[in-house]
């Protein structure tokens, strides 16, 4: 793929992410967004906001997307790929319609989509396309001519993701005191979801236990562990473990939680950790808390020496993989047979979600599938 630089028939890619607050007042209005059609009371999202006010207030995650849009552009620019990059929020500005108001005013007519999160799962993809559909129709409403939308396949396999994701773990590994290093266990984290989502997520004969949300995250952490083995000589033992779990506390949800995780590996003489999160793109309040707070003060209370590996952020390795997704996919729409990069045992995602995938508690229009209205 290096060799093409026609993104066509794209003419535009969107950069779709979660959204977060940039002050102590946006808090609120943020988790109001969030939640909204829940009906949890003003009180109660005060309560739950009290993770962004011990940062005054503001998420990184929308520093993290400027530092991202800006590394994509900034390839896109060296590689010689001719396609304007914008930004858009499910839950905070910029909003999604409101980009994609400003994209078909521009005149774009396809759009590629790239979501700020790497795995199948309701939240981390079908979410978005009804996002997506939801903005599509309100632009429809108001009489613009809305563009044809295509989601990038799910990228948790390929090496731009991956590669930055190893080096972060050895970095951490280096950072230990030496006498526990080589002993350290891995954790690697990612979203807890109710176990009925997991279940059911990704294309239907992927359904089971755990379904293809959690088949993904053990790919990838099988190929961190294997790659970290082999650079550093020492066979770390690692666990799939889970963070930042919300909700009904009657619900099952995947287990187990990284502090119980840190409780159990000290019981058992580990002699350190490295918490490597792998569900996450960035930086964001859930590593920054859940993590960085939550589980380093567990940590500390147990005498467990830990470290908290990277996230792949703005790397230039992961723009180089979003340039090269962007070019496969693009080649394929254009008739042209391409061989998709992925490493591990699960091989490259599908372009277009097929029906049944993910689906959401009430079904509602999704864009960018094989069961949406334009597809």
């Amino acid at each position: 793929m290096s060799d093409v630089r026609d993104p066509s028939p794209y003419d535009a890619l969107l950069l779709l992410s979660f959204g977060g607050p940039e002050g102590p007042d946006d808090v609120v209005p943020f988790l109001e967004n969030v939640t909204r059609g829940r009906g949890i009371p003003k009180e109660r999202l005060k309560e739950v906001g009290q993770h962004y006010f011990l940062f005054g207030g503001v998420s990184p995650i929308n520093d993290q997307n400027r530092a991202l849009l800006d590394a994509l552009r900034k390839d896109f620019a060296e590689h010689g790929l001719d396609l304007p990059v914008y930004w858009g929020n499910r839950n905070w500005a910029p909003y999604l319609t409101d980009t994609l108001r400003e994209m078909a005013t521009a005149g774009h007519r396809r759009v590629l989509v790239l979501a700020t999160s790497a795995y199948a799962s309701y939240s981390g993809c079908r979410q978005y396309r009804e996002n997506l559909a939801e903005a599509l129709a309100a632009l429809e409403a108001e009489g613009l001519e809305p563009p044809k939308v295509d989601k990038l396949r799910h990228y948790f396999n390929h090496p731009g993701f991956v590669r930055p994701m190893i080096d972060g773990v050895l970095k951490s590994l280096a950072e230990l005191p030496e006498e526990v290093r080589d002993g350290a266990h891995l954790a690697f984290t990612t979203h807890s979801i109710p176990n009925a989502a997991a279940d059911t997520s990704g294309p239907v004969e992927a359904h089971g236990d755990g379904g293809a949300y959690v088949a993904q995250h053990l790919d990838v952490a099988r190929l961190i562990a294997a790659a970290v083995r082999e650079e550093t000589g020492a066979p770390h033992p690692w666990q799939l473990v889970y963070q930042s779990r919300s909700g009904a506390p009657h619900i099952p949800w995947l287990e187990p939680d990284i502090c119980d995780h840190l409780e159990e590996r000290h019981a058992a003489g580990a002699p350190a950790v490295v918490m490597v999160p792998i569900g996450f793109v960035s930086d964001h309040m859930e590593v920054l808390y859940d993590l960085d707070t939550e589980a380093k003060a567990k940590a500390a209370e147990l005498g467990l020496p830990v470290r908290r590996s990277a996230t792949v952020g703005a790397d230039p390795r992961f723009a180089a993989a979003i340039r090269e997704l962007v070019l496969e996919r693009a080649a394929r729409e254009s008739g042209a047979a391409v061989t998709p990069c992925a490493l591990g045992a699960l091989g490259a995602s599908h372009d277009v979600c097929p029906v049944g995938c993910c689906p959401a508690r009430a079904p509602k229009p999704a864009a960018a599938g094989a069961d949406s209205p334009c597809a």
